[in-house]
């Protein structure tokens, strides 16, 4: 049983070995550094499955399917994990700190970036409910602003025959007003109460009444004319509070589903409330510090066997280039005038190099 386990972690070490992109034959003969790159491997692949699950969700919000978003949300986790192991095996250590920082800090500025793209997602899942409540207050709003726009087209026709309808009975108004004027003089007259003063129905009272009488018709054709006019545009006016009517009804609540409506309205969230907004930036820490821990690690600490070893190795190889670098100088020194077809094909074999025979 013991050597099972012993098995299993050993394979789980070696998996995470290769998650951080170390060489896995130099820490098997350098076992002090085993802890640091299981370490590093470890956050490196939490942060790909993040990625994915993040990824998953956000295209989730997208496709509305289940296949499409965990097929997509797997290759946008490989992605990651792919670009945050290549970040961290492509330091190196020097032993000059201002000169490791400077050549870390583009790799920084990138861990930075996809800690915040993997962030949003997950923060809109934790944040759901609050989410939807403010989708459903975001609705609302757009619909409001959809049927004050449908009333503005119809308030300056609104306007105009409310307008024509009031100045129509204004004139009727005004009419009325002139005549009853006229029949208070007309009796003032005949009773003796005003005009000439003296109790009978004169010359004047008689003149009197025919000007009341005389704008008593021109009432009733002006309330025959007009009348006609404001039924008319009544019925145009209640015609159009119909189609204003009929237009609002059919508009329709704004389906604010997609992953942009989610994030504005989380955007909403964090400005009215300062919990979430506390709770926003905590969750986004979080990630950045996930998401820089490997590359922090490499640059504080310091350089042990591992990193000797991969030094030598590499001096080994580029030495060994060099090496066959001078040998082809040396080659063309003694042979000035021309090359054997043997020696030909040893630079192109060792070197790559394409010469022609002379």
């Amino acid at each position: 049983m013991s050597l099972s386990v012993e098995f299993s972690m050993n394979r789980l070490k070696e998996f995470f070995w290769l998650c951080a992109g170390a060489n896995k034959s130099i820490l098997n003969n350098c076992p002090s550094e085993s802890s640091k790159y299981v370490g590093i491997g470890a956050t490196i692949f939490f942060t790909g499955v993040f990625a994915a699950l993040a990824g998953g969700y956000a295209l989730y919000t997208i496709f509305d399917s289940y296949l499409t978003a965990t097929f997509f949300g797997v290759v946008w986790g490989l992605m990651i994990f792919n670009l945050d192991r290549f970040i961290v095996s492509s330091m190196r250590k020097n032993g000059e700190p201002k000169q490791e920082w400077l050549s870390a800090l583009p790799r920084i500025v990138l861990a930075i970036i996809i800690s915040i793209v993997i962030a949003k997602p997950l923060e809109l899942k934790i944040f759901e409910k609050e989410v939807e409540a403010e989708i459903a207050l975001m609705i609302q709003e757009d619909l409001a602003l959809q049927e004050q726009t449908v009333k503005q087209r119809f308030i300056e026709n609104r306007t105009r025959l409310n307008e024509e309808i009031q100045h129509l009975k204004n004139e009727i108004t005004t009419k009325a007003n002139k005549r009853d004027e006229l029949r208070r003089i007309a009796q003032e007259e005949a009773d003796g109460t005003g005009g000439s003063m003296q109790r009978n129905a004169g010359p004047i009272y008689k003149i009197k009444k025919a000007d009341a009488d005389r704008v008593e018709a021109e009432l009733n054709e002006l309330i025959a004319m007009n009348g006609g006019l404001i039924n008319e545009k009544e019925n145009a006016l209640a015609m159009l509070e119909a189609e204003e009517s009929s237009a609002i009804q059919q508009l329709q609540e704004s389906q604010l589903t997609g992953l942009a409506s989610r994030i504005e309205a989380l955007d909403r969230l964090t400005r009215k409330s300062s919990a979430i907004w506390v709770a926003h930036w905590f969750i986004m820490l979080l990630f950045l510090a996930v998401e820089t821990a490997p590359v922090f690690v490499k640059l504080i600490s310091q350089k042990g066997p591992y990193d000797f070893v991969l030094k030598k190795e590499e001096y080994g190889v580029e030495a060994a280039y060099y090496e066959d670098l001078a040998k082809v100088n040396s080659i063309i020194k003694k042979r000035s005038t021309r090359l054997t077809q043997d020696e030909i094909d040893y630079v192109q074999n060792r070197l790559g190099l394409s010469l022609e025979k002379t």
